[in-house]
């Protein structure tokens, strides 16, 4: 039963990986993209913020629609419907053709990473959960991570249409894996779609909403602009500034198994600890920005925090509606997106208004916000209250 679970989790996270890759991987392919459709990097930027939007808005409504079908055959049907859409995107030269069939996937993302967190999850007892997610969470920050210079680089060695291959052939042998390795999943207990939405109506729900929203806010505020605050604060070269980002998306990866194991010891310790921590490291980030070697430190102390982060949001909407998972997900995977709009957009103002030294405030302001409702959820729903999630 272990080597199946190992086996089953390994297989979700190639897929998670498979699927983030797709959607984040064209950021590194972006001008490439603009020339061969003949349009502004603008425009083309739409393929990668159209996607983002589809996925806000389909988190919530997608998997419960599949809630209740055999979980093996709902992620063959999302990573199909990525690898059809991928090879679409290698064959297309209208720029409309390529939108759609980034549109059509991303309606189906927040199906496969809910059920990913779902699955992997069921697959282990209740108390090994949060490191069984972790692990998953390995496939998310490596799309993030790995998925923009590996097209980067196979886009400039070889061509684009390569590239679009790269993505294609992921998320193919992901499916194939499924096919497979995959035992049959058919859903045990059938929720109704009116008793998984019923979840909105408890206020444990709503804060944990709002907490995640700006726990995300707090971290992809500030790491939007982090090239931009790199190059302008602390004057860096883009060589270097690449090297940063890599050492964050390493330490991010580190991240999610650090999560698995603080979450498993001690979940409610963690969630409350965090937001001073990482508050601690924006204090650090704003004093010795315009210094290299100590902001090298500090960005791998802050990817690692983002790794756990992502853990936390995952957790923190789970357990306020445990007995709808995958409704849950989605909303997590929702709430995760918003934020990260909320952010970029408020720290683009604090850039604009002040200057891009200041954009860690969007940090602190989203830190605060997000321990008052994680303090209210837990005054409101500790045993002594004696009140039922």
């Amino acid at each position: 039963m272990a080597k199946q679970s190992k086996l089953l989790i390994f297989i979700l996270t190639i897929g998670v990986f498979g699927i983030i890759n797709t959607e984040m991987g064209v950021i590194g392919i972006l001008p490439s993209l603009a020339d061969h459709f003949e349009v502004s990097v603008s425009k083309a930027g739409l393929l990668v913020s159209l996607f983002a939007l589809v996925v806000a808005v389909s988190g919530p409504t997608m998997p419960l629609l599949f809630s209740r079908i055999n979980r093996k055959k709902v992620m063959l049907l999302v990573l199909g419907t990525f690898v059809l859409a991928n090879i679409i995107s290698i064959y297309t030269t209208n720029f409309t053709v390529a939108l759609i069939a980034r549109v059509i996937p991303a309606l189906f993302h927040p199906i496969y990473c809910s059920l990913a967190f779902s699955v992997a999850a069921d697959s282990v007892s209740k108390e090994e959960a949060p490191k069984a997610v972790s692990k998953v969470f390995i496939g998310v920050s490596a799309g993030m991570v790995i998925g923009v210079p590996i097209a980067s680089f196979i886009a400039s060695t070889t061509s684009l249409q390569m590239a679009m291959v790269f993505f294609a052939v992921v998320n193919a042998i992901a499916f194939i894996a499924t096919l497979l390795f995959v035992p049959s999943m058919p859903v045990k207990e059938r929720l109704s779609y009116g008793v998984q939405l019923s979840v909105l109506k408890k206020i444990i729900t709503w804060q944990s909403i709002i907490a995640v929203i700006f726990l995300n806010s707090a971290i992809f505020g500030v790491y939007s602009y982090f090239a931009e605050y790199l190059k302008t604060v602390t004057t860096m070269s883009t060589n270097a500034i690449t090297i940063m980002l890599i050492v964050f998306g390493g330490a991010n990866m580190i991240g999610n198994i650090v999560a698995g194991r603080l979450l498993t010891k001690n979940a409610g310790k963690t969630v409350v600890t965090f937001p001073f921590i990482l508050g601690a490291i924006y204090v650090l980030f704003f004093l010795f920005g315009p210094f290299s070697a100590p902001m090298l430190f500090i960005t791998f102390i802050w990817g690692i925090l983002a790794g756990v982060g992502a853990n936390i949001n995952q957790y923190w909407i789970m357990s306020s509606a445990p007995k709808a998972p995958d409704f849950a997900n989605g909303l997590f995977l929702s709430s995760c997106n918003i934020g990260t709009t909320i952010g970029t957009a408020i720290g683009g103002l604090f850039i604009s208004g002040i200057g891009t030294q200041y954009v860690v405030l969007v940090g602190f302001l989203s830190l605060i916000v997000s321990f008052i409702t994680i303090a209210l959820r837990n005054y409101m729903y500790s045993p002594s209250k004696q009140l039922s999630i």
